[in-house]
């Protein structure tokens, strides 16, 4: 085989251009003739730390600058650090930095959806008004749905919602088996809303990102099952970020059905008016009861009390209000085409990010919920000209190595490179910005037993701690 090689190798010059021998002599190809193996495994690149200078995160205002008519905490707090970006009444740039936020958020819906046997795809954002005329919802939308003609006065609409669409979809299918059910379809999209009045940043948004799954199961038993489990799954994605929700009664509205449950997380600039019994648990949207009404339908108890919270999610079950009428058929165990019954499940994303922020931060700085911090570490090197400054090459070598040695910080450490800046400034950049840890690099790290400034922003916590002790403090650290 060598020998081929060789006598391979002498003839190039005669088989292949001038030009491209010389290139290929120059890359060495032909010493990766007798050497490379025949499969190679790339091992991951070294990469070097986001820098916070480089970071486009561009701040709304300057410091003591009052927030105009910005009449929550997240939407002040998200412009405030540059985490979006007002772009027309009720729509927003998402930045880089909120981004990275969102994009976790995603996969963490992601996990528990297919947990339960969820399917990704993605609908067409422009919907036809035949398929909403066909459900009867297309006046029963109002001005709230976005509509629009084509240049052939074709009516379409912006999707709110997918009920229609994804109903089609199924129906289309016109020999599915009933061993295929339950069905579990999803997407997480961006839905149009005509608000009459958006508020509150991404709370009220007339454009928004949302998670909405479609279900179709052969009976409506089994549909009810399927409501139980992802309601299951949403109060884990909520656990798994540690909020505080509570799942109450809801009423339908336009999307129909006979059962229905809003996930709701409680807060005083909340929308929704809730009734929440203190013995037994029970609660409830304030509109599925009669007015004035103090005693739990559950106990019997006057011990129902009123409370506020943010819509984060909401479940519905729809019979065969939809696959009644497309005609979404299945074949059942008799061989006979029989109706599915349906399921719709919303969790508004962005809404989830803010209503997050909103819940737990303080009024003058970002408190994430761990899971979906947009990074997890910032490294503080010294001030440029401090009596610490040979330990900025420490610094710079220590984000570098959480970054890259610990699997679960890979890309969740940034350095803070500002330093024309003050260690003091750009310890309070770092805790408006909320990075769950800040470790500062100063003298200390120059000392024969070298020690670390580790602040942990969610306890409030300082240690100082040597290497080993920070990478193991940060090795538990749960990234997804």
């Amino acid at each position: 085989m060598e020998m081929f090689m060789h006598h391979c190798h002498r003839k190039l010059p005669n088989l292949l251009p001038r030009t491209l021998f010389k290139a290929l002599k120059r890359s060495h190809i032909s010493c990766a003739i007798h050497t490379s193996p025949l499969v190679s495994v790339p091992s991951k690149p070294t990469l070097p730390p986001p820098l916070v200078s480089r970071l486009f995160q561009p701040s709304n205002f300057r410091e003591g600058q009052e927030g105009g008519d910005l009449t929550c905490r997240s939407q002040r707090l998200m412009l405030q650090t540059g985490l979006i970006h007002p772009s027309n009444p009720g729509c927003f740039y998402y930045l880089p930095v909120a981004l990275r936020s969102m994009e976790k958020l995603v996969r963490l819906i992601d996990e528990e959806m297919h947990a339960i046997g969820g399917q990704k795809v993605d609908m067409p954002a422009l919907c036809s008004a035949d398929l909403w005329k066909k459900s009867g919802r297309w006046e029963l939308m109002g001005k709230e749905m976005f509509r629009l003609l084509d240049r052939h006065n074709a009516e379409y609409c912006l999707g709110p919602t997918h009920e229609e669409a994804v109903t089609e979809l199924f129906a289309s299918q016109t020999t599915i088996s009933y061993k295929k059910l339950p069905l579990l379809l999803y997407q997480v999209t961006r839905k149009f809303r005509d608000e009459q009045k958006p508020k509150f940043g991404l709370l009220r948004g007339r454009e928004f990102y949302m998670k909405d799954m479609y279900s179709f199961d052969i009976n409506e038993e089994a549909a009810l099952h399927t409501y139980h489990s992802v309601c299951q799954s949403y109060g884990r994605i909520f656990d798994r970020l540690g909020l505080k929700w509570v799942q109450v009664q809801a009423a339908t509205g336009n999307i129909g059905g006979t059962l229905s449950h809003e996930f709701q997380l409680p807060a005083d600039i909340g929308e929704d008016q809730l009734l929440v019994c203190g013995n037994c648990g029970f609660s409830a949207n304030i509109e599925t009861m009669e007015p004035g009404q103090t005693e739990c339908s559950q106990c019997q108890k006057n011990t129902l009390t009123e409370s506020k919270g943010i819509e984060v999610g909401h479940t519905f079950y729809l019979g065969t209000k939809y696959s009644q009428a497309f005609k979404a058929l299945f074949v059942n165990a008799s061989n006979v085409p029989a109706v599915a019954e349906m399921g719709c499940f919303g969790l508004g994303v962005t809404r989830i990010l803010a209503a997050s922020i909103e819940v737990m931060s303080s009024e003058d700085a970002i408190r994430w919920p761990g899971l979906i911090a947009p990074y997890q570490v910032c490294v503080l090197p010294p001030k440029k000209g401090s009596k610490a400054n040979e330990a900025t090459l420490v610094a710079e070598e220590l984000a570098q190595s959480l970054g890259n040695s610990l699997p679960n910080l890979r890309g969740e450490v940034v350095l803070d490179d500002r330093v024309q800046m003050t260690i003091g400034k750009r310890l309070k950049d770092a805790t408006i910005l909320g990075y769950p840890y800040v470790v500062v690099v100063g003298q200390k790290a120059l000392e024969d037993l070298p020690s670390f400034e580790v602040i942990c922003q969610q306890s409030g916590e300082t240690m100082f701690l040597s290497k080993e002790g920070l990478v193991d403090l940060l090795s538990k650290v749960e990234t997804i």
